[in-house]
């Protein structure tokens, strides 16, 4: 397939907001693809190069596209940075200057969706001596090859900043309105209507749950062409490829959440620790973040438990890692144990100083069955059978069968004595819904309001924080949007052995700047962090329209990716209740 084809489609998306014109020119673009093709397409609309679960990174920072856009072009890398500040996009950079390149381009071919896929594949496999020489050798050569409009999608997606509105949303309709079009009678041509309300649904209901299980748009679409609706019911849950937790929703009292959940109810401790599903096949053992992220490699004393003290040969877990002292055994707050998450070196002797006891709370397949379509209660019963308790170890998540308040606000007193955030209480007999908040589980936690948002922008500081990156602009999502909601600095910290501080913040947000204009860089949004604040106010700072005043950071979210953080919705919905 022609590069040329899938910027056309590129072009058309970014032409325009509707969410429903997006889903028509994808599902138009997806008939006309051939099933060999659709799982690399499905990764480029969405600005990938390998599925979230992949180890590989494509770990490619600015500086690098700006000597591979001089490579190609023939300009100076100063020249090239000039026109960046002025148009404040690489992309924009890249079709402008390539549009009317310097040197002779008279035996580039033809770019292919293939050989785009193949040199960008390559660079998260370079390691050594050379690297960054190699790394600009494979953009340069694509964008030697590019016309003016291929150079600008081809900057943006090594840059991960594609920026063209496909959301999982979007996909998952266009696949079904591309290869389920005449059952639900719908037009792709002109006007876009759902002729047969009951039958979209159905097939909506197909394809996200294969998606539910799989994490992978392409396999799905591919799957829908050649093997039709027969085809998606059979995509199962996999060891080794995670899924996407399934999230619970807040709640504020006890009668509440009882009425979310019904009762009796399952009540468990929630622990201020971070999400772990664990994957076993034999003797092999592979850990995930809430984000799908590997790390085994981080807690090796983790895999030892699984293998010594979870009975069977296959089976997949949902866990919460606690971190504690290794002193007192009291249980720690979740930022004191985020950085091993982070941690690529001297793992061991950071298990010694921060070890964690993992709560098994749920389970997803066991010994070759699909798990997740069973009701909590028998889940619950069988992780306790497979799951031996070793204290400071391992052991089922603590908890029991309540039938009201009383029990509830019970538990909850003892939980939080414990050390911990509060409850989750669980529907018995609900089935696990992967990456959902949809009431079959709920959180009962009373604290201080805090949002979870992205940093999008920061600036150099002044005299002896001239080194360091201060004054975070932080934002919400409202859809694939970032909307700024203030500034924040108070909460980070000067020192390192303070908690999370500016020469901290500055190394992780350095490698994600995408634009700079004097003392204010610009930053690709994957930061983030859980801030408090004192009240939300209307505001025509921000395009979010709203401000939080006296923000202040709580702690970094490593474990949270950038479609799980507050939605706008939920700022108004806040805003809305202050006022009340």
């Amino acid at each position: 397939m022609k590069y040329s084809d899938l910027v056309e489609v590129y072009e058309e998306l970014e032409s325009t907001s509707k969410r429903l014109e997006k889903t028509r020119i994808i599902a138009k673009f997806l008939r006309t693809v051939k099933v060999g093709d659709l799982e690399q397409v499905c990764l480029l609309l969405q600005g990938k190069v390998f599925q979230q679960y992949d180890e590989a990174k494509l770990g490619v920072a600015a500086r690098l596209v700006l000597k591979a856009l001089a490579t190609a072009s023939g300009e100076s890398v100063g020249v090239i940075e000039k026109k960046w500040k002025s148009l404040g996009d690489l992309g924009d950079v890249g079709k402008d200057i390539l549009g009317k390149k310097k040197q002779a381009t008279l035996f580039s071919a033809e770019l292919t969706v293939q050989k785009v896929f193949d040199n960008l594949t390559k660079l998260s496999g370079l390691v050594g001596s050379g690297t960054v020489g190699k790394k600009v050798g494979y953009v340069s050569e694509l964008l030697t090859s590019a016309k003016a409009a291929e150079a600008k999608y081809i900057v943006r997606i090594v840059l991960e900043e594609l920026r063209v509105g496909v959301a999982d949303g979007t996909l998952r309709d266009a696949i079904v309105w591309a290869f389920f079009g005449k059952e639900i009678d719908v037009d792709l041509v002109g006007e876009v209507e759902i002729g047969n309300r009951e039958e979209y649904v159905k097939y909506n209901t197909l394809v996200q749950e294969a998606f539910d299980v799989s994490n992978n748009w392409g396999a799905v679409a591919k799957i829908a062409k050649e093997k039709g609706a027969t085809g998606l019911a059979r995509v199962s849950i996999k060891v080794f490829i995670p899924i996407k937790v399934m999230l619970g929703p807040k709640e504020e009292d006890a009668k509440s959440a009882l009425e979310r959940v019904g009762s009796p109810c399952q009540a468990e401790f929630k622990y201020d620790g971070f999400r772990i599903e664990v994957h076993k096949e034999s003797d092999k053992v592979e850990l995930y973040t809430r984000r799908l992220e590997k790390v085994t490699k981080q807690f090796p004393e983790v895999v030892q438990y699984i293998l010594d003290h979870v009975k069977g040969k296959s089976f997949i877990l949902d866990c919460e890692a606690v971190g504690f002292d290794g002193k007192s055994g009291e249980y720690l707050p979740f930022q004191h144990i985020s950085q091993r998450i982070r941690r690529k070196y001297d793992i061991e002797d950071l298990a010694r100083k921060l070890p964690v006891e993992l709560n098994v709370f749920d389970i997803l397949f066991f010994e070759g069955k699909n798990m997740i379509g069973e009701e909590f209660g028998e889940r619950r019963k069988l992780l306790e059978k497979i799951v031996k308790p070793v204290k400071k170890k391992i052991r089922p998540a603590e908890g029991k069968i309540v039938k009201n308040e009383k029990e509830v606000s019970e538990l909850y007193a003892n939980s939080l004595a414990a050390g911990n955030e509060g409850l989750m209480l669980k529907k018995l007999d609900a089935p696990y819904k992967p990456g959902a908040r949809v009431g079959y589980m709920v959180k009962l936690k009373h604290a201080m309001e805090t949002f979870d948002v992205v940093v999008v922008g920061a600036e150099w500081g002044e005299g002896k924080r001239a080194k360091w990156l201060s004054s975070f602009t932080i934002a919400v999502r409202k859809g694939e949007e970032f909307l700024g909601v203030g500034k924040v600095g108070t909460g980070i910290k000067e020192k390192a052995e303070e908690g999370l501080s500016f020469g901290d913040m500055t190394k992780l947000l350095r490698p994600l700047v995408v634009g700079e204009e004097g003392k204010t860089v610009v930053v690709k949004p994957k930061i983030v962090l859980e801030i408090s604040f004192e009240e939300i106010q209307k505001s025509t700072n921000y395009d979010s329209g709203y401000a939080l005043r006296f923000p202040r950071v709580v702690r970094l979210r490593d474990d949270k990716g950038v479609d799980e953080i507050t939605s706008l919705k939920m700022v108004e919905g806040a805003f809305e209740g202050q006022r009340k």
